[in-house]
């Protein structure tokens, strides 16, 4: 990973902008606490990714937020080509003074140049593949796929650099390693799934009782339960017996199947207004 963020240090000389992809349903999670001190003061568009999965009001919270702290931002459904095509228009907008500047030089079309950055399993090359509609960057469903730096072409215009998903050494904090974990953003053999299946069926039982009654089928007895009871009835009532962590694993596949609904595990008010 250092070598990574060695080589997005050394390209970042060569771009107008910075495209910094996350989860939308993990908006701050889903961003390595380094990339600010990596990308600076360089022009950067927040693109929330996977928006049809995340909780929209949420979303549109988490997009007011970062344009507060002084960035573009924009939500899209890279999977299903959804608003893809506002980027690069957000990007000549947000780069409008540099274009004139070069069209008065007698340049006639000028382009732009940006870098894409994310964590992996975000949708980073989804973006891309979408953006330049080839299947050009590496895609996969697990973490990690992006290996190398590449240009990519979107129009005539507008040119992408796609870099390798950088995370970071060590979690500082459990829950960031629990939402990346529920979500899928890390591999499913570095994490404890009894731990994250709890983490999951709680934040459900509080903050979306009502989905998680519906896909469980649980009555009101059910959801009065403590967490850690609520696995073990339910562990029982799948047939696990006293295998609670394939119930975990349960609740963590139904979480990224969309069993429960579109859903977001963080709003900026946990950030108890601490800006990077």
């Amino acid at each position: 990973m250092a070598k990574a963020r060695n080589q997005v240090q050394e390209k970042l000389k060569l771009v107008d902008l910075v495209l910094e992809v996350v989860d939308a349903r993990v908006p701050e999670a889903s961003r390595n606490p380094m990339m600010n001190q990596i990308v600076g003061q360089k022009p950067r568009i927040m693109v929330l990714n996977k928006k049809d999965l995340a909780d929209s009001q949420k979303t549109a919270e988490w997009l007011a937020y970062y344009r507060k702290q002084g960035y573009e931002a924009i939500a899209i459904d890279a999977q299903h080509a959804k608003r893809l095509q506002q980027i690069p228009q957000l990007a000549r907008q947000m780069m409008k003074a540099k274009l004139e500047k070069q069209k008065s030089r007698g340049i006639r079309n000028p382009g732009l140049r940006a870098m894409c950055i994310g964590i992996p399993n975000v949708g980073k090359s989804t973006v891309l593949n979408r953006l330049v509609k080839k299947n050009i960057a590496v895609t996969g469903n697990r973490p990690g796929v992006t290996k190398n730096q590449q240009w990519l072409t979107a129009d005539d215009t507008f040119q992408v650099l796609d870099t390798p998903g950088i995370l970071w050494p060590k979690f500082e904090d459990e829950t960031v390693g629990n939402k990346l974990a529920l979500t899928g953003a890390i591999a499913d053999t570095v994490y404890q799934s009894d731990s994250v299946g709890l983490y999951g069926l709680t934040f459900f039982q509080q903050a979306y009782p009502q989905a998680l009654r519906k896909a469980y089928g649980l009555n009101d007895d059910d959801m009065a339960q403590k967490p850690a009871d609520l696995m073990v009835t339910l562990s029982q009532k799948w047939g696990y017996g006293e295998e609670y962590n394939r119930a975990a694993e349960r609740v963590i596949f139904d979480a990224r199947q969309g069993k429960f609904g579109a859903f977001t595990l963080e709003e900026p008010g946990d950030l108890d207004g601490h800006a990077e």
